[in-house]
């Protein structure tokens, strides 16, 4: 039979022909089942793209990223778009801080010698400061132990004492004050010595502070200036008259600060002499002058002296006056 069924050609084509009809209807068919049934190519991706989104809900071209940035790298996690971001107000600038500028201090840049008058051990060095040396008008001692009061109160503590409260307040206004000695000389220094110290400073006031030892009747205070001369290696023409001027400002201003009155032994109780026979005057090239701060053997006099209360007073005015003097005052 099968041997015929090859050889016999007639016979196959009825099949062949019901095949290739049913192989497209069959093919037809199954792609219409999986359309409706949700299986397939196309279902399988809109599955997919299905995930996806509720995995991940950023998809290209939608213009916000997972972490909140839109595609112009704008944060909208806040606002929601970066339209309202940039119209929210700005933060107001910082405002630096203020600057404060201290005004300049009234002595500053001037220079003032404070000579406090003889010194505490010249007593131990008698022959140094018995030398004489050359004070233009004449020789005199190069310094002397200077006085004190009846109690035994020194002048040379009281005038290093002074000295040092004058040069607190004129340093706190700017001023720098240079020392002839400051307790700590042997002896001295020399009358002529203590007019070069205030020179080589090129001081633009100098003054000796002192207390005098006179009559226990006088009483008060005076100022000495130099006087006007060109006698030998001395020569105050230059000075005289600013230290003039610097005398009679200090008279008022220590006046006014301790009530202490004018010298009424000497002077003609004007609380001013002028005089030619002091080392320390005759040998300055910067305005000078000297202040006996009262009488050291008067008992009303020495009870202020001794007073530290009184000696503030004292160096206020003293610093009152070379303020005054400094600043073209009166």
């Amino acid at each position: 039979m099968f041997r015929n069924e090859s050889r016999g050609g007639g016979r196959r084509r009825p099949l062949v022909i019901a095949l290739a009809v049913a192989a497209p209807l069959c093919l037809a068919g199954g792609l219409a089942y999986r359309a409706t049934n949700g299986s397939g190519p196309a279902a399988d991706s809109s599955v997919r793209a299905d995930k996806g989104a509720s995995a991940d809900p950023w998809t290209p071209g939608s213009g916000t990223s997972a972490d909140g940035a839109d595609s112009t790298g704008a944060d909208t996690t806040s606002t929601g778009s970066p339209t309202a971001r940039s119209t929210a107000k700005a933060p107001p600038p910082t405002r630096p801080a203020p600057t404060f500028t201290h005004p300049p201090k009234p002595l500053a840049g001037k220079v003032v010698v404070i000579d406090p008058g003889h010194n505490l051990t010249n007593a131990q060095h008698t022959t140094e400061i018995n030398r004489l040396v050359n004070i233009g008008t004449n020789y005199k001692e190069c310094d002397t132990t200077g006085t004190a009061t009846n109690a035994g109160y020194p002048e040379a503590s009281y005038t290093l004492d002074v000295s040092r409260r004058v040069r607190t307040l004129l340093t706190a206004l700017g001023a720098k004050v240079v020392f002839t000695q400051d307790g700590n000389r042997p002896y001295g220094p020399c009358v002529d010595e203590r007019a070069r110290i205030g020179n080589n400073a090129h001081a633009d006031a100098a003054l000796s502070i002192h207390a005098d030892g006179g009559p226990s009747t006088g009483y008060g205070f005076h100022v000495i200036a130099p006087k006007s001369l060109h006698a030998g290696i001395a020569d105050t023409r230059k000075i005289a008259a600013p230290s003039y001027l610097l005398a009679t400002t200090l008279r008022t201003h220590f006046h006014s600060a301790t009530g202490e009155p004018f010298a009424n032994y000497l002077g003609g109780g004007t609380g001013l002499m002028v005089r030619d026979d002091l080392g320390g005057l005759n040998l300055s090239l910067v305005p000078k002058v000297f202040i006996e701060c009262g009488n050291m053997r008067n008992a009303r006099d020495a009870k202020s002296l001794t007073d530290p209360a009184w000696r503030q007073h004292a160096a206020q005015g003293i610093a009152d006056g070379l303020t005054a003097f400094l600043e073209g005052k009166r």
